[in-house]
């Protein structure tokens, strides 16, 4: 069975009018209400974060770095080695 048995037929939910969707429109809060509840929200999430230690920080900060830079000498190496070979394919010019 259907929960909307009855709909196509004009025979009403008993307790509920006819032509009535049966939703009560609720007002949504102002926006000054929302924005306080979004930043209380904003700060509950922030108290569970673990931040890392100083020490933490600067080691990760460092792994990044080399690691970028690793990245940055190989793909240069490479760029060098493609464009040597397109010149030797299609000549300097």
């Amino acid at each position: 069975m259907s929960d909307n048995a009855g709909a196509g037929t004009g025979l009403s939910t008993p307790g509920r009018p006819s032509g009535s969707s049966g939703k009560v429109k609720e007002r949504s809060p102002g926006r000054i209400k929302r924005l306080i509840l979004f930043v209380k929200q904003v700060l509950a999430e922030l108290r569970k974060v673990i931040w890392p230690t100083r020490r933490e920080l600067l080691t990760y900060t460092s792994v990044v770095l080399v690691f970028v830079l690793f990245m940055v000498t190989v793909i240069s190496i490479y760029d060098f080695f493609f464009s040597q070979g397109v010149l030797a394919v299609f000549g300097d010019g």
